[in-house]
Formats: C-alpha cells, structure tokens, sequence
C-alpha cells in the first residue's frame, strides 16, 4: 500500500452552535430527502440514501430527523432538488469545489458567483479545477475498531488503496467505485464506521503562505457554508501552521 495520506478541509465556524447545528441537519435532511425521491426509500438498494443517512448518524442526527427527511420522499415533496457543482479559484489562487442541492439552479449560481467576486475570487468554467483533484471514497473508523495494524490488514483484504491512523481514528481511502463494498468488507471485520462518503482529494496542496489571503480565504468558506443551497465545499488550500495558528 503506497503511502499513507489524508486531506481533511481546516474549517473555522462562527457563530451560535444552535444556529450551525439546526443548518448542519437541514442540508443533512435535504440531501436524505433528494437520495430517497430519486432511488428510494429502501436502503439496501439505494446507494446514495445510505451514504446520506450514514452522514446524518456521523453528525448525531436524531433518528427522528432522519424518518422525516425520508417520509416527505415518500410523501412527494414538491421541490425539484438537483445537484449543482461550481469551481472556481479563491483568495491567494485556492482552488474550490462547490456542491450544492438546489430548487432554482439561477439563485444559487448568483449566490456562489457573488460570494466569490466578493472576497477576490472567481468562478470558473467545468473541468478548470476538478482536473487538480482525484474522486475517491473515504471511509472513517474509530480508534476503537483496533490498532493500526488490524485496520491495514482488514484495509488491504477488501481492496482499500491506502489507510492512515491518526489521534483522531482512522481513515481509508479507496476507488469512488469501491466505496460501498470495501465498507461492507470492513465493517464486518471491524464494526460500523462512523463515515462513508466521497470526496475531493487535491492531488498537490496549495499552500497559503500569506496572512491576508488565508483570513481572506476563511470569511469566503464560511459564507459559503453559510448558504442554505451549499452541501460541501472542498478546496486544496494547505495553511503553514504559524498560519493556522492565526485563524
């Protein structure tokens, strides 16, 4: 296994926990909403509805939440969710991938647009920053799941390409392809995991070296986090730690 690597996004939020908190399971909702409209309410068959209720659980999600978000599915909401992905370069040349569920594809893109312009960045076309990141499952377990050896070895026998271990748990990568059944094969010898999802892993980190772009950088992705419509926002930006100190 070449290599041990991870790319965790360094987000700084604001603002009353209630308040995060209350937006955090409305997008969780959303999204849970969206997976059981298009596939269905049945887990077993529905990938994605998995993923999002996996998601919502990783995040303490009450269970009543998440029957809810499945049950107006079922009950035929009336907003036409779809997803949306918008790229673009921010303060000091980061590049960002941002996903969004949304009913009315114009208001968002103004939204997105504007917040860009906003804090000196820009959008740009499809494929101008995706080209600089690989799409790849992540699965994350708990310390508790075993050392950092048993992790490998159940890790190399479903076929996961690469694991690391850190103070906070550890975390496999593998195929986008992969990720539901190299989290099967795992989960069985390793119990439940606390996340499966797919990301944005920047295949170079940008590093931020001046102060202002990185603070600058900060007020954009929160105001993006901010957005209601906004379900992720990933970027390649890598802060020097007498940077992130700062921030």
């Amino acid at each position: 296994m070449a290599g041990h690597s991870q790319f965790k996004n360094i987000m700084h939020r604001k603002g009353a926990q209630d308040a995060k908190r209350s937006q955090m399971f409305s997008k969780l909702s959303r999204e849970i909403t969206v997976a059981a409209k298009m596939g269905g309410a049945d887990v077993n068959t529905n990938a994605r509805l998995r993923l999002a209720i996996r998601d919502a659980r990783s995040q303490s999600m009450p269970k009543d939440n998440i029957e809810r978000a499945i049950k107006k599915a079922e009950g035929g909401d009336s907003a036409n969710y779809e997803s949306v992905r918008y790229e673009g370069r921010g303060p000091g040349g980061a590049s960002l991938i941002v996903e969004a569920l949304t009913d009315n594809r114009n208001r968002t893109a103004g939204n997105v647009r504007s917040y860009f312009s906003k804090f000196g960045g820009s959008l740009a076309q499809d494929g101008a920053v995706t080209y600089m990141f690989d799409r790849l499952g992540e699965i994350q377990f708990p310390l508790s799941a075993g050392d950092a050896d048993k992790v490998l070895e159940a890790a190399l026998e479903a076929g996961a390409d690469d694991v690391q271990t850190d103070e906070e748990g550890h975390w496999v990568l593998c195929g986008e392809k992969d990720l539901h059944e190299v989290a099967r094969q795992m989960e069985a010898a390793l119990g439940e995991a606390e996340s499966a999802k797919l990301i944005w892993k920047p295949q170079t980190p940008h590093v931020m070296d001046d102060e202002d772009s990185a603070r600058t950088l900060m007020k954009l992705l929160e105001i993006l986090d901010d957005d209601e419509d906004v379900q992720t926002v990933t970027g390649n930006y890598e802060f020097p730690d007498e940077i992130a100190a700062k921030l």
